[in-house]
């Protein structure tokens, strides 16, 4: 299970450094082509190297997740990678965006990593 967990913990950082890169990427389609919408948007943002950098990097995440699934039933490695996903991500995003989420949303965050470890606890006992 160890090892079934560092492989949904690197699928998770691949998930969240692909979004990341997408995010820069469009945040500097829009600064460098102002006003431009639509399909030549998305042309210009689909020629960007950050954009590739992120299918690449997801595609690698992505058959990390298939060996994921063929080891362990789905609703718990998806409930593992979902939750590990909330929880860096808005960790991510407050150091390198500085946004901030509230208390309640801490909370929340919490509440449903609570709930995926029942879930995966739950999953093993069950298998």
């Amino acid at each position: 299970m160890v090892r079934a967990f560092l492989m949904i913990l690197f699928v998770t950082c691949t998930t969240i450094s692909g979004q990341l890169l997408l995010k820069r990427a469009v945040t500097e389609v829009a600064e460098r082509v102002p006003g431009v919408s639509g399909l030549q948007w998305l042309m210009v943002t689909f020629m960007s190297p950050l954009v590739w950098a992120a299918v690449v990097i997801q595609g690698v995440g992505f058959i990390v997740w298939v060996v994921v699934i063929s080891k362990l039933k789905l609703g718990v490695a998806f409930a593992l990678a979902g939750a590990s996903l909330y929880i860096l991500m808005a960790l991510v995003a407050w150091l390198l965006h500085g946004e901030r989420l509230a208390p309640v949303q801490w909370a929340g965050l919490m509440l449903i990593s609570c709930g995926v470890l029942m879930v995966s606890k739950l999953g093993q006992a069950a298998a």
